[in-house]
Parts: C-alpha cells; sequence; structure tokens
C-alpha cells in the first residue's frame, strides 16, 4: 500500500505503472517488504519502463514507478531530488552535470544506457508502401527546404516510385527532447552541409508543424496526410505508419530488428573503462556498414553513483537494474527496442555493481 500511495501524486501514466505492479505482486505472493524507485523523463522508453516494471514485479521485491514527460523534464527533477533516477536521451550537460554532482552529495552522477532503440522515420503517404531517403533529404525536408513529394531529390532516391505532387509536412517535437537531440545530431553528423543547426534538445529547424512527445507526434502523422516524423519504432508500429528505409552510405536499409541490433553491435563508449557510460553517438551516427540501421537512441538513466539520502535507494536500484538486465531483455524487440549486446551488458554489469 505504501508504493501505491507514494504514486497518487504522480501522473496518470505513472499511477498505472505501480498499480499494476503492486497487483501483481500480490497475485505472485511477493513477500510485501517492496521497495519504490521513481524516475523520469524520456518518452521514448515508456514502454520499455512499463515492461521493466511488470518484470521487476515478478523477480525482486522492487516497484518502478516512472513517469514519461521528456528528457528535459526528467533532468530536472532528477537534479532537484525529486526523483532517484531520470531518463534521458542524451546525456547530461556540463552545467547538468556540476548540479547533479551537487544533488549527489558530491558524487558523481553516472549514465546507464539502459534501453536501446532505433528512431524510425515514419510517413503518412497514400499509395507509397516503400520509400528510401537520406541524411542529406531528410536535413531538407525538416529544414523546410524540400516542400514537395515530389521533390528531384526524393525521386532520385525512389526510382520507378510515383510520388505524389504534395506537400510534405514535416513533424517535430515541441517539448524538450532527447530523441530530437540525437535526431539531429545525426543529420550534424551525416549531412553537415544541408544541416547547419547545432543539436538540440530543442527544435531549431525552420517550419514544420509541432506536437508534444513521441505519443504526440506519431498521433500527428497519423491523422495527417503528407505528414513525416522522427519518433521511436514502437510508436511508428503502434501507429501503424509507413517506416522509410534509409540509405546510410551501404545502400537502403529496412529498419528491423537485426539491422538495428547490428549498428548496437558496433557502438563504443565515449570513455572506455570509464563506469560513467555515454555512447560515442558520433562513431555510431557515421557508421555505413551493410545491413546495419545506426539512426538509435540510447536511452539513459542517470543516476548518483552514490550519495543517495535515503539509505535503501541505492541498493534498490542496484537490484532493479540488474533484475532487468538478467531478466528483461527478452521480450524488448517486441516493443520496438533492442536487447542489448554482451559488450553492453558486460559494461552495465560493472557500472550497477559498483552503485553505492
Amino acid at each position: 500500500m505504501s508504493a501505491i500511495s507514494k504514486t497518487t501524486a504522480r501522473t496518470s501514466a505513472a499511477l498505472s505503472v505501480a498499480v499494476a505492479a503492486g497487483l501483481l505482486l500480490s497475485a505472485c505472493g511477493g513477500s510485501g517488504s517492496q521497495t519504490t524507485v521513481t524516475g523520469e523523463g524520456a518518452t521514448s522508453q515508456q514502454k520499455a519502463m512499463t515492461y521493466f516494471a511488470d518484470v521487476l514485479t515478478k523477480n525482486s521485491d522492487v516497484v518502478l514507478d516512472y513517469t514519461g514527460s521528456g528528457s528535459g523534464a526528467g533532468v530536472k527533477k532528477f537534479i532537484a531530488g525529486d526523483v532517484d533516477f531520470a531518463g534521458s536521451d542524451s546525456p547530461l550537460k556540463p552545467d547538468e552535470a556540476t548540479d547533479a554532482k551537487k544533488r549527489c552529495g558530491g558524487n558523481d552522477a553516472w549514465h546507464l544506457p539502459l534501453v536501446a532503440g532505433p528512431v524510425a522515420i515514419a510517413y503518412h503517404l497514400d499509395g507509397v508502401d516503400k520509400l528510401n531517403l537520406n541524411a542529406a533529404v531528410l536535413a531538407g525536408i525538416f529544414d523546410s527546404k524540400i516542400t514537395k513529394w515530389n521533390d528531384p531529390k526524393i525521386a532520385a532516391l525512389n526510382p520507378g516510385v510515383k510520388l505524389p505532387d504534395t506537400a510534405v509536412v514535416p513533424v517535430h517535437r515541441t517539448d524538450s527532447s532527447g530523441t530530437t537531440e540525437n535526431f539531429t545530431r545525426y543529420l550534424s553528423v551525416a549531412a553537415p552541409a544541408e544541416w547547419t543547426h547545432k543539436p538540440s534538445k530543442e527544435w531549431a529547424g525552420q517550419g514544420g508543424s509541432g506536437a508534444a512527445k513521441s505519443t504526440g507526434v506519431g498521433d500527428t502523422v497519423k491523422k495527417t496526410p503528407g505528414a513525416i516524423t522522427y519518433v521511436e519504432w514502437g510508436f511508428a508500429t503502434e501507429n501503424k505508419l509507413g517506416v522509410a528505409n534509409l540509405d546510410f552510405g551501404a545502400g537502403p536499409t529496412e529498419l528491423t530488428a537485426q539491422s538495428a541490433g547490428k549498428a548496437l553491435e558496433n557502438a563504443k563508449f565515449a570513455n572506455p573503462g570509464s563506469k560513467d557510460l555515454v555512447v560515442d553517438t558520433d562513431a555510431l551516427f557515421g557508421l555505413s556498414e551493410e545491413g546495419a540501421y545506426p539512426l538509435m537512441l540510447t536511452t539513459y538513466e542517470i543516476v548518483c553513483s552514490k550519495g543517495y539520502s535515503d539509505s535503501k535507494t541505492g541498493p534498490a536500484l542496484k537490484t532493479a537494474f540488474s533484475t532487468i538486465l538478467d531478466k528483461g531483455q527478452d521480450g524488448l524487440a517486441d516493443l520496438g527496442f533492442v536487447p542489448l549486446p554482451a559488450q553492453f551488458t558486460a559494461a552495465l554489469r560493472g557500472t550497477v555493481d559498483a552503485l553505492g
């Protein structure tokens, strides 16, 4: 009951996760001495967090209470000490890392890339079941420089496809979003001449239509003929949207669990040997290997390495993340995420085991 009462002041999404966890715990004969860990942030991993809550209920005495409010909001809540961890699609900026260290009692905050999933280029274009795009064309579309679907630059990538002479409606996130930062970083790395804006959680492109959160952009494209957006794969499939094949330099690549997994296997960490596991996204987004889809989101759970005011929090987070690594990978592909490869799992175990 204490876990559920603690959740009543939070959003309905978080409430449903916590209540489901409590009900399942009773059904599974839990000990009744469960500890709640709270997180907030990236909506891109909301489906994974809901799934992980069930995994923890069945395999531990930890209840997961996660609110999908956007990466920017989650980081602010973590720094303020309102939640135990932040979910973010991008690492902390230097000033945020400084503030997080203060929150953690002078100890560093660590990034754990616990959820990985591809970003789909999702579209609504009647009569076009297969669409090839590349970074340069995407930059033109999302900066409102390519405004018609039968533009010669799109047509050149799609020989034999009858493209309509209708408006392209690019849809971007209006909230502070790590998905936006990752997508614009990809454009900066892969098409620097066409995309001159700095990567940011705040949308900087010209024109287009905006919507809040992953659910918002997915729903907007579903309702808008001619629309296109960048969104996590699970939201694209949920809305039954078209998903473009992307040419990363080795020919058009279809987004599948296998192509996304191949890219993730080639990912590296920015600081090898460190417990702070920030992915080298520039190297990942610059990957050009046949059959690999490197437009990936590696969503971080940002935690205090130690220094929580409640002595139960660190051990509970360690239990939660260890259980997710051990028991929570098998069902991820069905939700649009990629099970973590061996190198990721090994690095994560080292960091999780070192949490204070």
